[in-house]
């Protein structure tokens, strides 16, 4: 069956029979990966989730502020005062904000500044802000034309 010529090969005829055979590894980690993932899917559907329901806050919608419990004080570049749009002089400003302070507790000032308006100035009114007792004290970003 076999010649001589023949004798160097494996009964198979794929390799001579002097050579080994060689594992290749690249296909052996696919399918080790292949197992691992198989078995870590199958593992989470095993599990039942348990979950706790929490009764979850419910926000209330914001009250509309009203515009009797907030002031806006502006000061112009000329040092002039206004009290929501109406110009004052600096002697009625602590007046009137002990006044807001006692008919209105929960009122809110609203600083508003030219932008040419003196640092000074600002300042001496929040003074007078912090000195009449009202804590609810907000600055003006915006720009908005003095006195109006």
């Amino acid at each position: 069956m076999f010649t001589d010529d023949d004798s160097t090969l494996s009964p198979f005829g794929a390799q001579p029979a002097g050579r080994k055979a060689r594992i290749e590894i690249i296909p052996l980690i696919d399918v080790i990966f292949f197992l691992l993932a198989t078995f870590v899917l199958f593992t989470l559907s095993l599990s039942k989730i348990y979950s706790i329901g929490l009764p979850l806050p419910h926000s209330d919608p914001k009250p509309e502020s009203d515009p009797d419990n907030t002031v806006i004080l502006q000061v112009s570049a000329a040092d002039t005062l206004y009290w929501n749009r109406e110009p004052i002089t600096t002697r009625e400003v602590d007046y009137r904000l002990r006044d807001f302070a006692l008919n209105r507790p929960e009122g809110r000032v609203l600083i508003a500044s030219d932008e040419h308006a003196k640092y000074g100035t600002t300042i001496t009114l929040l003074d007078s802000i912090r000195l009449a007792g009202i804590k609810r004290v907000s600055a003006e970003t915006l720009h908005r034309p003095t006195g109006k």
